[in-house]
């Protein structure tokens, strides 16, 4: 830090419009006083509802004490940037089960890069400002509340899928965070509550994974079992996932606020003409260097080829009985690993139990109507 005398109040003010000009749409600064959610964060890890992600155990309460995570930490900047672009079409992709549904979020560039470069450059632009101060981004990267700070920062609040909403924007926006040392003027955090009566995420989420307003158990959580899941996905959610087979978008389709969901201006989270309303067939045929060629940057890379292969498995045993699919799962099987092995087989299973109702149902068919015609037809 410089020995000049810093106008705190006019720095913050700074740095939202700062914020805004590298393309967040909208800035805070709230304190690091989190220990009125650290009982809600150990009830939750006590319950095992962050199933096999064990880095959010693995931290204690240190994701409730930024000053543990970073020494000399003083207020966090919170930001948060729209990534909903206007070709969304989420409807029609979930409509047809023959394609796959990829989260909106996850369809364009890795936003944990987008947003982690803009904090950088927004320290780098205070530090033009001030002098040499701490600071470090964060971005879903590490043990901290995002959710949480960017409430008390004034950002929204948070809504019974878990999610931080926003009067004027909904939720289709990512969040990020930059600790710094410095004593900025704090904002007020946001005091509305605006989910009221309304229980749609919680009626309408697939698996059930919203297990009471504002808890979450991933274990049951679509975007857990097809991201963050090491192995096999349980039996009795596979037939639940439809054709979702990265990530699952269901609590934000249903939320009245966001109908107010504000389009991105960042041109990398424009989605990519080779994952957007892909057919499942399309995408399973990929093999693993195209798989990696098209998902560079992307955060689908993150999941590897065998769970891609594994949740593309499950959506094709969701699909409604084809030919080509049965030829598909068969011909990938042998050249497969065990666990999507253990996937195409439920997913064939799937399509003969299909394939046997459609016969059943033809044969049924041509009964009736053979006893409706005359008998010398």
């Amino acid at each position: 830090m410089t020995a000049t005398k810093i106008d705190y109040i006019e720095l913050a003010a700074k740095i939202k419009q700062w914020g805004k000009e590298f393309g967040f749409a909208d800035v805070g600064i709230t304190d690091i006083d989190l220990r009125e959610h650290e009982a809600q964060l150990q009830r939750w890890l006590d319950n095992g509802y962050h199933g096999e992600m064990s880095y959010m155990a693995a931290h204690g309460m240190k994701r409730a004490r930024p000053a543990e995570l970073v020494p000399g930490t003083q207020r966090i900047i919170s930001v948060k940037m729209n990534y909903l672009p206007p070709e969304a079409s989420f409807a029609k992709a979930l409509g047809n089960k023959e394609t796959a549904y990829i989260s909106r979020y996850a369809l364009g560039r890795d936003y944990h890069k987008v947003i982690r470069n803009k904090l950088k450059k927004l320290g780098q632009k205070i530090e033009q400002e001030v002098g040499q101060f701490g600071f470090r981004p964060f971005v879903d990267s590490a043990p901290v509340l995002e959710r949480q700070l960017a409430e008390k920062a004034g950002l929204g609040w948070r809504g019974k899928n878990s999610l931080l909403i926003n009067k004027q924007a909904g939720s289709w926006f990512f969040l990020g965070e930059l600790f710094v040392d410095l004593p900025l003027p704090i904002d007020e955090p946001n005091s509305e509550e605006g989910c009221g009566k309304c229980t749609a995420c919680l009626t309408l989420c697939p698996t059930g994974a919203i297990v009471e307003p504002y808890v979450v158990d991933a274990r049951k959580c679509i975007s857990y079992l097809t991201i963050e899941l090491q192995g096999p996905i349980p039996e009795q959610y596979r037939t639940l996932l439809g054709n979702r087979v990265y990530g699952c978008d269901d609590c934000q389709l249903v939320c009245p606020w966001n109908r107010f969901g504000q389009l991105t201006q960042e041109d990398d989270f424009a989605p990519r003409k080779n994952l957007k309303d892909q057919e499942l067939l399309t995408l399973f045929s990929w093999t693993e260097d195209i798989f990696l060629k098209n998902t560079e940057g992307s955060p689908i890379r993150r999941i590897g080829f065998e769970r891609w292969q594994r949740n593309l498995a499950v959506g094709l045993g969701n699909a409604p009985f084809n030919q080509t699919i049965v030829e598909a799962l068969e011909s990938a099987f042998h050249q497969s690993s065990d666990l999507v092995k253990e996937h195409i087989q439920w997913a064939l299973e799937q399509q003969r139990q299909k394939q046997c109702n459609e016969d059943r149902k033809q044969s049924r068919l041509i009964r009736i109507i053979e006893k409706g015609l005359p008998r010398d037809a």
